[in-house]
């Protein structure tokens, strides 16, 4: 009787297409939801993994021995002396690391583009590669082509050396500009994040203390002074100790400065004024004024242009102006020798720097 009866039940299940064995079985699938209202049912959706994560994981990695990988995080502290070999996955891909590296053509870094990765390869690293180090996506559009922002991928890695707690530098007596309406920066950067170290006045000899508001250290770029003013000028350096051997920085000159951003103010002259034809020497001087640190490329129109031989000298310095102002000179002095007619009429001079540029114009007459 009982074997009958469950012969029958199958037979009833597969007569009915939409009885309820289906839907006994299509609530026991994992995948799907219970029943909608009006009788359909739809498949319960997954969230989407860039949902659940934020923004997608760094394609920055660290190969390692025996083909194993390593995903930077947004730091890395390596040994220095064994040879570093990173990989950005993508087709097209570009690359930032120290600047010093390009300044001196180093030939221990090398880049290599492949159809699946980029590779960025270190060989011989030491405490001065410390440094961030990028990689990031090129997308282009025909001809153009730009980084995106998105798909930039960075790590800032140390390369701790107990013999450098600093990084070392090419410079051994930097300056640094003081502005009252920006924040400045010592770059004593270390090799360590988790030295401690402090900031020095060489004088009067004195320690300047970190506050948290004023003056903050950070390891990948130095002390921080949040609201300079004149009284900070001075020569400086930073200490650091490991197992209590003190350790000392570059040093560093702390100039105040107090000039408006802006094209450059430029003063044109010329000695003598006046000029008898066919003899007598010109030197016409273009002087500009800004800020220390903002180079200031100078160019010139006379009239003797490609035409007659002249002499362009290019030079500046920087004045204090009392105060503890100091405000960067900028010259071109052009000179002419044997003046002849051709040589009289406008001079004028352009100074341009990454502000804007000023143009001048005097005249030199025959007297």
């Amino acid at each position: 009787m009982k074997l009958w009866a469950a012969f029958f039940l199958a037979l009833l299940c597969l007569e009915l297409q939409d009885g309820s064995c289906q839907a006994i079985k299509r609530k026991k699938d994992a995948g799907e939801s219970g029943a909608h209202p009006g009788g359909k049912r739809a498949r319960a959706r997954q969230p989407a993994p860039t949902s659940r994560k934020g923004k997608s994981q760094s394609l920055l990695t660290q190969v390692l021995d025996k083909g194993r990988f390593l995903r930077l995080g947004p730091s890395t502290t390596l040994t220095p002396g064994k040879s570093v070999e990173l990989r950005c996955k993508g087709t097209n891909i570009g690359w930032s690391y120290p600047t010093y590296l390009d300044t001196f053509n180093d030939s221990r870094l090398s880049i290599k583009h492949s159809d699946k990765y980029s590779q960025l390869v270190l060989t011989s690293p030491s405490a001065a590669d410390t440094g961030s180090y990028s990689c990031w996506v090129i997308v282009c559009d025909g001809t153009e082509c730009q980084r995106d922002q998105d798909r930039t991928y960075s790590s800032y890695v140390y390369f701790t050396d107990k013999e450098n707690l600093f990084v070392p530098s090419a410079i051994h007596f930097e300056i640094v500009y003081l502005r009252p309406d920006r924040p400045a920066v010592v770059p004593c950067r270390v090799t360590e994040p988790r030295v401690e170290a402090s900031l020095h006045r060489e004088v009067p000899p004195e320690e300047i203390t970190a506050n948290q508001t004023l003056l903050t250290f950070d390891p990948t770029k130095g002390f921080i002074l949040q609201n300079p003013s004149a009284d900070l000028q001075g020569v400086f350096y930073c200490k650091a100790a490991s197992k209590g051997t003190p350790q000392i920085s570059t040093k560093y000159q702390l100039l105040y400065v107090e000039v408006p951003s802006g094209a450059p103010f430029v003063s044109l002259g010329a000695s003598p004024e006046t000029v008898r034809g066919g003899g007598g020497n010109v030197n016409v001087t273009c002087t500009a004024l800004g800020e220390p640190e903002e180079d200031v490329r100078f160019s010139w129109s006379y009239p003797g242009q490609d035409k007659r031989p002249a002499r362009i000298q290019t030079l500046w310095r920087l004045v204090n102006r009392g105060m503890g102002h100091t405000t960067r000179v900028s010259q071109s002095i052009l000179s002419v020798e044997d003046m002849q007619t051709i040589d009289f009429g406008d001079y004028i001079c352009k100074a341009k720097n990454i502000n804007g540029e000023t143009i001048v114009t005097t005249k030199i007459a025959s007297s």
